[in-house]
């Protein structure tokens, strides 16, 4: 019997999400020091006020993003912590000044850091289909819940809204995470009713290990 763990990625998969990765990075800093520079020269207080706005946000994608790129190593992680921040920094730069509260109730779990990773493109993507599609002016609320057993994790991503369709909802986004949660091994349901919307994401903490005969 051979035991063979399933792998997340081939290995030139991994360096060009990571060059791409590297790339994205090097534009946010070099559009976030292009809206400095002209800030710096402008004695215009309205312009460098605007500017710094500007500035605030790019920064603030630019913590989503780098919440979200591939992990450089495969080590066990405070996958709570992680999800806490990721929630944080989407809430700083999406949500602000939209009405929409987003609300993570925590249950420390580990995972490893790819797994993390993937949930948290997961999660990430439920967030932003919810703020695209699920409000109106008035705003509302997304609730991110994990609960956590010994060998498995439930995440919940629900809202208040109602602003849309099973239609609107289930695009493009949909199938990535659906692609995502096979890769984890994982199972997803989507809900969508008159009260809102819940997401299901089940995945086991620990990879599935496929075990095949070998000579």
């Amino acid at each position: 019997m051979n035991t063979i763990v399933r792998s997340q990625g081939s290995f030139p998969e991994r360096l060009l999400v990571q060059e791409m990765t590297h790339r994205v990075n090097n534009e946010f800093a070099s559009a976030i020091q292009i809206v400095s520079s002209i800030a710096a020269r402008s004695s215009n207080g309205d312009v460098k006020n605007a500017l710094a706005s500007v500035m605030e946000q790019l920064h603030s994608y630019a913590r989503v993003h780098h919440a979200l790129q591939m992990p450089l190593h495969n080590d066990p992680i405070d996958a709570s912590a992680y999800l806490r921040e990721l929630c944080r920094s989407i809430s700083c730069s999406k949500l602000k000044n939209s009405g929409i509260e987003l609300v993570f109730v925590e249950q420390p779990f580990s995972l490893s850091a790819e797994r993390g990773w993937m949930m948290g493109m997961i999660v990430a993507e439920l967030i932003t289909n919810a703020v695209r599609h699920a409000f109106d002016q008035r705003g509302g609320a997304i609730w991110i819940e994990c609960l956590v057993s010994k060998k498995f994790v439930v995440c919940r991503v629900s809202d208040n809204g109602t602003g849309s369709t099973t239609e609107t909802r289930s695009g493009g986004g949909m199938k990535i995470v659906n692609g995502l949660a096979e890769a984890l091994d994982g199972t997803f349901t989507f809900h969508l009713g008159e009260n809102g919307a819940e997401a299901i994401l089940g995945l086991p903490l620990e990879p599935v290990r496929l075990r095949v005969t070998g000579a």
